[in-house]
């Protein structure tokens, strides 16, 4: 369990521009989106990349806690997570990306929302993600779904920059979102 209590960024200060074009579609990956995610991840300056054997795992052994969103026949957006199995009423985002071209239409609360919304997810009421502190929309976007969720934001360092990192990365925060009602996700959902 995570425990601790930090200020966290103002998300309304994160202006976006909403993106035209149509909404995206949602939907739980397959195999073959594996190549496809690794692309806009690496297609994506602040995100870490991953190998493609790992996408395709996700896509793969984890598509139950995975999604996809696709926009114009292109994949716009990714997330992928697990329930910890030591956890089982727990959430745990492992990345969040969104195209550039779908960006400000709320993509990424939708993907967790829709994950979420999911059988595989029925006893979570905890959602978790690390955080780089400067990272300011994956701030925004953890924030917002607080809110919705009308659950308690929480926040401490889980890796250091020196002891886990060996300097070749900032600090991670973890970021814990809960106890919240099952019966909130669904505001998470809506475009």
């Amino acid at each position: 369990m995570i425990y601790g209590n930090s200020a966290l960024f103002d998300a309304s200060a994160l202006h976006r521009q909403s993106a035209r074009g149509p909404a995206a579609t949602i939907r739980t990956p397959r195999s073959t989106d594996g190549a496809k995610v690794w692309s806009l991840i690496g297609a994506t300056d602040a995100l870490d990349d991953n190998s493609l054997y790992c996408n395709l795992l996700q896509t793969t052994h984890f598509a139950s806690t995975c999604a996809i969103a696709e926009q114009d026949g292109k994949v716009a957006g990714w997330l992928s997570g697990y329930i910890p199995p030591d956890q089982p009423d727990t959430y745990f985002v492992w990345q969040v990306c969104v195209s550039e071209a779908a960006r400000g239409q709320g993509l990424g609360r939708r993907l967790i929302g829709d994950v979420l919304a999911r059988p595989a997810c029925r006893s979570v009421t905890t959602l978790q993600c690390t955080i780089t502190h400067d990272n300011e929309p994956s701030w925004g976007l953890f924030g917002g779904i607080a809110r919705k969720l009308d659950a308690q934001m929480h926040q401490v360092e889980m890796f250091d920059r020196h002891a886990h990192f060996e300097d070749r990365h900032d600090s991670e925060y973890a970021v814990s979102i809960g106890p919240f009602s099952p019966e909130k996700v669904v505001a998470l959902t809506s475009a």
